[in-house]
């Protein structure tokens, strides 16, 4: 979906156009986001600063005739650092790897809300965090919900897919297995699709 190995079939579309992601830079024009499940692996540069880390999406935007501007970088960085309360407050300049595993996934977060996505993929977004994190984690959706961004949360934690989704499709063997709607579904009734016994 994201454009790093080619579907086998079914169709992508954004915005009502259809679109054919040959590579993730695609997805990425076309207004997607990916948060990946592996964060030490694929989500932060872990030789970089916090600072230039959540500038990276958006390292063209503040480029001009090749030369970084620095002061408008640091502006956007410290913005974010502020709205997902990224900790210690004053981390822009730390080594990202000294971060705790929460405030490294909020660094991974900003990077990408940073490019004002339209599509938001998070892939098990709140796995080895702390509570306090996965409650912003939580409220950030909502809020990206609210303002029109559509947020596909990839999880297999029931009780946060029910608590923090609209709507619950239901993968089995590579396919969808039923579709509900959060309000009032529960995890029997999940885990029986995942398992190919709903009615």
């Amino acid at each position: 979906m994201f454009g790093a190995t080619r579907p086998d079939r079914g169709k992508i579309t954004v915005g009502g156009t259809p679109r054919d992601f040959k590579t993730p830079q695609d997805a990425i024009t076309a207004g997607l986001a990916l948060v990946t499940e592996d964060r030490k692996g694929n989500g932060i540069v872990p030789d970089l600063t916090v600072r230039e880390n959540v500038a990276l999406t958006t390292l063209y935007a503040t480029t001009r005739a090749g030369l970084v501007d620095a002061a408008a970088q640091r502006r956007a960085v410290n913005t974010m650092i502020e709205r997902l309360d990224i900790r210690p407050a004053h981390c822009a300049t730390m080594p990202v790897v000294r971060l705790s595993g929460g405030n490294q996934q909020k660094a991974v977060l900003a990077k990408w809300l940073l490019k004002q996505p339209r599509v938001l993929i998070l892939d098990e977004p709140t796995r080895g965090v702390d509570m306090a994190t996965r409650v912003a984690i939580y409220r950030m959706v909502d809020d990206l919900a609210r303002a029109g961004v559509a947020v596909l949360l990839i999880s297999s934690d029931l009780t946060e897919v029910l608590g923090a989704t609209d709507r619950v499709l239901v993968m089995r063997e590579g396919r969808i297995a039923g579709g509900l709607r959060s309000e009032g579904a529960t995890e029997d009734q999940v885990l029986a699709y995942s398992i190919g016994r709903a009615a």
